[in-house]
């Protein structure tokens, strides 16, 4: 076993959004940081491929401009955003519905009016959930007893049409959780960012975002193509043998390699989904619309190339497809014959581009879900992620930062700093 190098005051492991938060607010405290990703680039889940003239991200996801920790750390100009409609079109038994967001368009308010998408008392009590998450202090919302979205709907005045139709089909692809088995004090967090923020992609993909954050780190911070196979009483062991020596050490990884990494770790279980992508000569939907399933055999597809133009080449639309689960045998066909109806149009010319299913995309969030917790572990040794907060880019950044936090307060009252 070899020791390499000058010894680090933390060492992280994982160059994801969380391992990055971690690492910069460390690194600006004054610490001799090193993080240490498996892969060829930062992002964990988060990256995008480049392949023949298409930007394809590793599964469907979406940028929120209203996130705190998006907002303090991140220069929004650099990443090119475009924007998504600011409402959703859902596929009824009755035709398609239009939900919109009136202060934003208030062209398409007549969308709103009682009778279209929603009913006069579905409307007003929308409008009054909404409001209330929009203006309320955030910490308002985190307090209180928890329970499930699904209750928090059927208590909140909605009719089952209204949340069968529209609104569950929807927060499905939000949560990847078709039942609404997820925390309500998630849910409210979630709803005022979507009310407060705008939902964009960035023009190069959503990898562009991790790679922005690791380009505000001190040069030689980030070791790429270096997985960790054990964190060690004195540090972490490096599959290629080597030890990277620290008192500190923060694993900031998905849930399966955090537990093989810390043994006893408690972590819930995940949620899988599979987005497919295709190539169609022209657009099926002449907008940047998320077009949501009532049925729910699909989560949600959109147009990407309506967003930004720079994810598929000149000439060519390119859509996403997300699915709950796996990608078994036969399941892209059945795929693109619900698509066929989604879009009323022939989908069999379209190309299949690529497949990512992503294991563990999400943790199950059943309440009472704490949107926050420690991420000491044992002493000098920590954990974050997304699976130790919210689901979300704000919960991963959120755990990293809180990370460091907890790191600064005990090497402080150890005199180390």
């Amino acid at each position: 076993m070899a020791t390499a190098g000058r010894r680090s005051d933390a060492v992280i492991v994982g160059g994801g959004l969380a391992g990055l938060a971690c690492a910069l607010d460390l690194s600006r405290a004054g610490l001799r940081v090193e993080l240490h990703e498996a892969g060829d680039e930062v992002g964990g889940r988060m990256r995008t491929d480049h392949r023949d003239g298409f930007v394809l991200d590793r599964g469907f996801q979406v940028f929120n401009t209203a996130y705190p920790q998006v907002k303090r750390r991140l220069p929004l100009r650099e990443l090119r955003l475009r924007p998504f409609t600011p409402g959703v079109l859902a596929h009824t038994p009755t035709g398609v519905a239009r939900l919109s967001d009136p202060t934003r368009r208030p062209r398409e308010a007549g969308n709103l009016l009682p009778g279209r998408a929603l009913g006069a008392r579905d409307l007003a009590a929308l409008g009054a959930l909404t409001a209330r998450d929009m203006l309320a202090p955030a910490a308002l919302l985190k307090r209180g007893g928890d329970r499930s979205t699904a209750e928090l709907l059927a208590g909140s005045g909605l009719s089952e049409e209204a949340v069968d139709q529209l609104l569950r089909p929807f927060l499905a692809g939000v949560f990847l959780d078709k039942k609404l088995e997820t925390s309500a004090r998630f849910f409210h967090l979630v709803w005022r960012s979507m009310a407060r923020g705008t939902l964009c992609l960035p023009a190069q993909g959503i990898g562009s975002v991790p790679r922005l954050l690791a380009g505000r780190l001190p040069a030689g911070t980030v070791r790429l193509d270096s997985p960790v196979a054990a964190v060690t009483d004195g540090g972490v062991l490096l599959r290629d043998g080597t030890e990277r020596p620290a008192e500190v050490v923060v694993v900031a990884t998905d849930a399966g390699t955090a537990t093989r990494l810390l043994p006893g770790l408690p972590v819930p279980r995940g949620r899988t989904v599979t987005t497919y992508y295709h190539a169609a000569g022209t657009s099926p939907l002449p907008e940047p619309t998320l077009l949501v399933d009532s049925t729910l055999a699909v989560l949600n597809t959109c147009v990407l190339t309506e967003v930004t133009t720079t994810y598929a080449p000149p000439g060519t639309a390119l859509v996403s497809t997300s699915v709950l689960g796996g990608d078994p045998p036969g399941a892209e066909v059945a795929v693109r014959r619900r698509l066929a109806e989604l879009y009323g149009t022939d989908t069999a010319p379209w190309q299949l581009v690529a497949t990512y299913t992503v294991v563990d995309a999400l943790p199950q969030m059943r309440p009472p879900w704490p949107l926050s917790r420690s991420t000491r572990f044992a002493k000098g040794r920590y954990v974050c992620g997304d699976h130790r907060a919210t689901g979300s880019v704000q919960g991963a950044l959120a755990s990293g930062s809180r990370a460091a936090r907890e790191v600064l307060a005990d090497s402080r009252s150890r005199g180390r700093l």
